[in-house]
Order: structure tokens, then sequence, then C-alpha cells
């Protein structure tokens, strides 16, 4: 029987586990965060306060129970017209983070914060035992929710032949915008969301100078726009990649893009469950861009504040191909091959923020805890190599291919499995199951029969 549950991170994800293991009325939990700060993780605290959420409020309650909590939550502090606005992120971090200090308040028996680092966690029958920086900790389960890994270096670049005043690895570093001259270069590796973000925390910052932007395919990110009822499909669409989008392309026709891609939203995480690995290596390889750029959208203020940047000049976007970095006295030349062209280029930046998402392969991952494990065989990589391997249950796969019932793991790392579990709407439902889970509450209702 479980008791007690550890949760190795308070980010989003870890956060609602615990919460939900309350709400589930199940085992007692401790929850770890190395951070100061807990509640909100990188996505929601560290963000600037004009960085604004991509989903419209409606639906981006905590809860998969209760869809209206956080518009009755932003009700209540006096913000009207709650519902289909994109409030800063900043509000989702403190409604969050209030959900937290209100459950360890309330419940100081059953939940307990823990601010440290989790060097290694080792696995028994009896549970886990967790070693910090300063202890150990055992508990009848663990939870891996270590939410996004900082990005990989890209093609031709070795951080360590760069100074740190030159190069920013971390996207979320607050520190990108220092020491910025209006005649400076900056150089964005990568194209999507986060790109967006930096960009947009320059110009608040008063950065006057020139942003480049580059990515193979210089694919942007498109907007969200006034939803609309339509009669949507009823059937799972076929996963080989080319009939997907034949079949998207033609509901395209008849109802717009958006909506032909909202539409296959119930089926996403199913298609994927059932596409084979070839598939789905042919859907990352050809698709993933596509799909990010009309799935994962912005603001209709963000996208406005974004192209005026590109209207006056100030940014510009490049498909183009990284192929070497070369530091010097005034600044660093960076080779590119634009797509489509033989021959390379060289521009001189004098910063570059690495924005090419997050890394999810274990083989490549500097994080020293996911290190220890995949090296002892405890976790494993997906086929894919997107994330951690795991069952349907959120159970983790260790290299023998045996499913660990005390090791789970939620989140972004989970992608392989789930390929949708980025977002609230996905993370909340995958956190509320894995609590009913470990709170015996799947059996309510013949759930488990």
């Amino acid at each position: 029987m479980i008791e007690h549950v550890a949760i190795i991170g308070a980010g989003f994800s870890g956060t609602l586990q615990a919460i939900n293991l309350i709400r589930h009325e199940g085992p007692r939990a401790t929850l770890i965060e190395r951070a100061p700060v807990a509640g909100t993780g990188l996505a929601y605290g560290a963000a600037h306060p004009s960085h604004l959420l991509n989903v419209r409020a409606a639906n981006m309650s905590a809860f998969p129970d209760d869809p209206s909590h956080f518009v009755r939550w932003l009700e209540a502090r006096g913000m009207e017209n709650a519902t289909a606005s994109f409030v800063p992120r900043r509000v989702y971090g403190a409604y969050l983070r209030e959900m937290l200090e209100q459950a360890l308040a309330r419940y100081p028996d059953r939940l307990r914060l823990v601010h440290g680092e989790v060097e290694d966690v080792t696995l028994d029958p009896d549970g886990a035992t967790l070693r910090l920086s300063d202890g150990t900790l055992h508990a009848d389960a663990a939870v891996l929710a270590v939410g996004n890994l900082p990005p990989h270096d890209p093609p031709g670049l070795d951080a360590t032949t760069l100074s740190e005043t030159r190069y920013n690895g971390d996207p979320w570093d607050p520190r990108v915008p220092d020491g910025l001259a209006d005649d400076d270069t900056v150089l964005v590796i990568g194209t999507g969301l986060t790109m967006v973000d930096v960009a947009l925390l320059l110009e608040a910052r008063g950065f006057g100078g020139r942003i480049i932007a580059v990515s193979r395919r210089g694919l942007l990110p498109r907007p969200h726009a006034a939803g609309q009822d339509w009669e949507r499909i009823r059937e799972r669409p076929q996963t080989q990649a080319s009939a997907l989008v034949r079949t998207v392309r033609a509901r395209t026709a008849q109802i717009g893009w958006r909506n032909a891609v909202d539409e296959l939203r119930p089926f996403t995480q199913p298609m994927w469950a059932n596409a084979s690995e070839e598939e789905r290596a042919r859907f990352l390889r050809h698709l993933r861009p596509w799909w990010d750029v009309h799935r994962h959208r912005l603001a209709p203020e963000v996208h406005a504040r974004l192209q005026a940047l590109i209207d006056r000049g100030q940014l510009k976007v490049v498909a183009a191909k990284t192929l070497g970095f070369a530091e010097g006295p005034d600044g660093i030349a960076v080779t590119l091959r634009p797509r489509g062209q033989n021959t390379a280029e060289t521009i001189l930046a004098q910063r570059i923020v690495n924005c090419t998402g997050p890394l999810g392969d274990l083989a490549r991952t500097r994080e020293p805890l996911l290190q220890r494990l995949a090296e002892r065989g405890v976790i494993r990589p997906d086929p894919a190599h997107i994330g951690i391997d795991v069952d349907n249950q959120g159970q983790t796969i260790a290299a023998d291919g045996r499913a660990n019932a005390n090791l789970y793991a939620l989140g972004p790392m989970t992608r392989g499995a789930f390929w949708e579990i980025v977002a609230v709407p996905d993370i909340r439902t995958q956190t509320w199951a894995v609590a009913r889970r470990l709170s015996n509450a799947h059996w309510v209702g013949g759930e488990g029969l």
C-alpha cells in the first residue's frame, strides 16, 4: 500500500501532482524543489511581466473536473471578462503558488515542501530511497516531475569555446538583454515560442539593435483568432503522415486551419499511441515543425507585437542551418547556409541566445539525476529519444523493458509516450490520472475493472 509519495520538482506538474493527491484523499506527499520558489516552474516563474499565456483563461484551470476554476480565481481578484483573456504568465504563476501555499497551510500532515537537490533515486521492493545533498528520504513511490530541460547546443556550436557574455544557452536567463547596445546584433537560434519570448523581452528592456532569428525552415508560430462553432469529426483520423496531411488540408478548406487542427485534440494522444515507431519518426522528421507552429499559437496581442518588430525591420527571420561559430573581439562570427542555397554566409553577432527548444534525449542531457538513473538502467529513453520512456500509466520503463511500479514520470519528459503533453490542458489530466492511481481512486466507479 502506498502511504508516502516523493515528488521531484515543484513546477506545474509536480505542484499539481501534490495537490491532486490531497484532493483524492491519497497518500501524504513530500514535494522537493531545488529552486528558491516552488509552485511556478520556469514557464510561469521566470516570465517577464509582458509575457502572456498562449491559451485563453477559460482553458487554463488546474483541474479537469473544475474547468472554470482559474476564471473564478481571476474574477475574485477583480478581472472582468476573464474567460476569453490571455493573461500574463506571472498571474498564472501566482495562481499556482497560492494553491500550493494553501495546501501546505491546510494539510501540514499530508503535504511537506523540501528545498533541496535530489542527487539519486534507488528503487527496491519497498519503494524508493532519494539521496539529497543533505540527507536521505524514503517513500513508497517517487514521481519525476522535472519539467522541460534546457536546449542542447545547435550544430557547429561548442559552448565551452564561447564566453558566457556572448552565448546564452539558457533562454530563460533574465540577464539575456544585459550589456547590449543599440548597434549590437542578437542572433536567436530557433523561431518558435521561446524565440518570441526572447524578442519581446529584448524589446521590453529597451534594446534597439537588430535581432536575427534563424531556424532550418524559418517558421513562426501562428496567432489565435476568435473561436467559432463547427461540426467536428467524430472518428480518429489515420496515423499515416501523408494521410493525415490530406485530411487536415481537406478540412482546412472546409472549416479553416485553426478548426482543422483543434478538432484533432481529442485524438492526438490515441493517434500517437497507435502509430508505429516508423510513423512517429516520419512525423517528427517532416511534420513536427509545421504542427508546432499551427498547434502552439500566440495570443493576438503577442503576435501583433512580434509583427511590429518585423515590420519596422528590427527582427529578421531567416531559414538557414548553422555551420560554425568563431568568437572574436567584436562578437561571434556565425556561418550559415540559407535554405535552398549551396553557399554559406557569415554574420557577426554580439550575443547568441539558444531557443532551439527543450532537450528530451536522455543520452545528451546534463541533468545529473537523470544521467545517473539512465546510466544504471533505472530509466531509459523512449524510442524516439524525445523523453523518458513510460507506459500508459506513467510508470517509468527500465533498460530491461520492465515497468518500475514505484517510479513515475510526469509532464513534457513523457512526450515520447503521449506526444501532446506540454500544455496545461494535457498535463492537468495526466497529473489527475496518476494521482488517482496512487490514491487507489481509479477503482471508483469500475474504472479499474
